[in-house]
């Protein structure tokens, strides 16, 4: 299927490239020091980043989701931290505020479109399948309306959100979300979080202890409505590699850096005087541009299919086997970004040498995010999936992390 789908720059004109430039000022010092970026927040709100997929009539940007992961690269690049905290909301974007059909869809535009940030709170440590349900966090009776009660864990953006999406069972063991405010009462955001990468996605444990919960703040999952949806798990899932392809990015940015600070510095044995003009480091920097390159492409490509897959299901149409395709070729694009990012990051070094490894440059941020992020989704697991679906035609699975 081609669809045509035309350039607007929309919200992602020079407001957009002041904020990009104002977030990657600092952020390996902040990275290095964990310093949260709440200031960065309170300018994405201003600036409505988070309203750039939203349809135009709505108040948003209107964007399509190759340009969404075209911004999220930039991002990436900027500050992975940032870009990983926004995954949430944009998915958030596409399951409920987009979708004509989606529950209480007026209240959530209107919310984005005024600069709300969403977060998600999924994850329970005591759950033996990860990624599925049943769940231990409950939603029970309450009047007109329901109480929350429950722990989460990797609580990725919240820590910074507005909102929080609360994934939770209902008195029937029914699945849901309950999307409530983190100011409210009840709610317990604890910044806990200590990965060895990705230190500042605000993905911390949350609390809920009998939180009040509003009718219109409760989706159920359906065979067509948020979480219910198959394969809605698939960009998020592509918005993680999105965000390792802008590290890759920022690889290159630094590796030509470094080698342009080493121009009078060289090994005494090496075949060229300057380390700029060693054919041996500018083979690297050769490989590292290349990959990068690869990285996007391949992000952009997935973000076609899944535009595809959007412009289907907008109009009601049978989506199954464009669901499947979008899902397959993100997949595979996980498997190669994850492997050229980390390689890269590791060459980085290579054109560096030793003084590159010095604490107060923060390099192997790179690596430590990128592998943060990598393990997200177990590259063994996925590759066993699209070999059977490649080899059988064993479909997918179609929910959490893919």
């Amino acid at each position: 299927m081609n669809i045509a789908l035309h350039r607007d720059p929309g919200l992602a004109g020079a407001p957009f490239d002041e904020l990009l430039a104002f977030i990657a000022e600092g952020a390996a010092e902040r990275d290095r020091e964990r310093i949260h970026p709440f200031e960065i927040f309170d300018r994405i709100r201003d600036a409505r980043l988070g309203a750039y997929r939203l349809a135009k009539e709505d108040g948003g940007g209107g964007a399509t989701l190759r340009e969404t992961l075209a911004l999220v690269i930039r991002l990436g690049a900027a500050d992975p931290n940032v870009a990983h905290a926004l995954r949430n909301h944009i998915g958030f974007v596409e399951r409920f505020a987009r979708p004509k059909h989606s529950p209480h869809r007026e209240k959530w535009a209107r919310l984005i479109a005024s600069g709300a940030v969403v977060g998600l709170a999924n994850t329970e440590l005591s759950s033996a399948k990860v990624g599925g349900s049943p769940f231990e966090t409950k939603l029970s009776s309450d009047g007109d309306g329901w109480r929350l009660d429950g722990t989460k864990y990797y609580s990725t953006g919240a820590l910074y959100a507005d909102l929080v999406i609360v994934r939770a069972a209902g008195p029937d063991d029914r699945a849901l979300c309950a999307i409530v405010p983190t100011d409210r009462n009840g709610v317990e955001l604890v910044d806990d979080w200590d990965g060895a990468g990705q230190r500042l996605t605000g993905s911390g444990t949350t609390h809920f202890r009998n939180v009040r919960v509003e009718p219109d703040e409760v989706v159920f999952d359906g065979p067509n409505v948020g979480y219910g949806v198959p394969y809605t798990n698939t960009l998020p899932q592509l918005l993680v590699t999105g965000v390792v392809a802008g590290i890759l990015r920022n690889v290159l940015s630094d590796a030509k850096a470094l080698l342009a600070s080493r121009k009078d510095r060289h090994f005494y044995y090496a075949t060229a005087t300057s380390a700029d003009g060693d054919p041996l480091l500018q083979e690297i920097i050769g490989e590292i541009s290349t990959a990068a390159f690869a990285a996007e492409t391949l992000v952009l490509a997935s973000a076609d299919a899944l535009d595809e897959l959007a412009y289907v299901r907008d109009r009601g149409l049978p989506d199954e086997a464009l669901a499947q395709e979008a899902a397959a070729k993100a997949a595979k694009t996980k498997l190669i970004v994850d492997e050229l990012t980390l390689k890269s990051a590791t060459r980085l070094f290579d054109v560096g040498g030793a003084s590159a490894t010095k604490r107060s440059k923060n390099l192997d941020r790179h690596w430590r995010n990128a592998r943060t992020l990598a393990s997200h989704n177990p590259a063994a697991l996925k590759a066993r999936a699209l070999g059977a679906y490649e080899l059988t035609g064993e479909p997918l699975p179609s929910q959490g992390f893919f």
